[in-house]
């Protein structure tokens, strides 16, 4: 596995706030400046699909591999390799942390890591801002 990236920030909003956002998949594009669309197909749970179209890049399908009340993981299957994901909250006295962390697998990830991994990760920290503005703003 090949770290890529991680970033991590607070709120006042729920964590259900941020699991709403991440199941309404058509509004990703709204906060990650990555995707240009995303689409679940079925309803937003474990071993759910999909199909994301990353800015300048192929549609790429991918899958939630976990969804708890506290985690969710989706990858994405590229040639030789997947990108991971994982997405995480914990509330304490009313303040949400929300932690993005990006990595990659596969016998391919250091190739792909050399082509995508430095814009994922510059991206990153501005992506769950944004997560989180979007977050606080759902009445939840």
């Amino acid at each position: 596995m090949t770290f890529i990236a991680a970033a991590t920030a607070t709120s006042t909003a729920a964590p259900a706030a941020f699991f709403a956002k991440w199941a309404d998949m058509g509004t990703w594009h709204e906060w990650n400046s990555d995707t240009e669309w995303a689409r679940l197909d079925g309803t937003f749970e474990q071993g759910a699909t999909g199909v994301i179209k990353p800015k300048g890049g192929p549609k790429t399908k991918f899958v939630v591999t976990k969804l708890t009340d506290t985690e969710f993981i989706d990858s994405s299957k590229l040639i030789g390799a997947r990108l991971v994901f994982a997405h995480q909250v914990t509330a304490v006295d009313g303040v949400t942390t929300v932690s993005v962390r990006i990595t990659m697998e596969g016998p391919l990830r250091g190739l792909w890591t050399k082509i995508m991994g430095k814009d994922l990760a510059k991206s990153l920290p501005g992506d769950v801002d944004a997560l989180v503005a979007a977050a606080e703003a759902v009445l939840v």
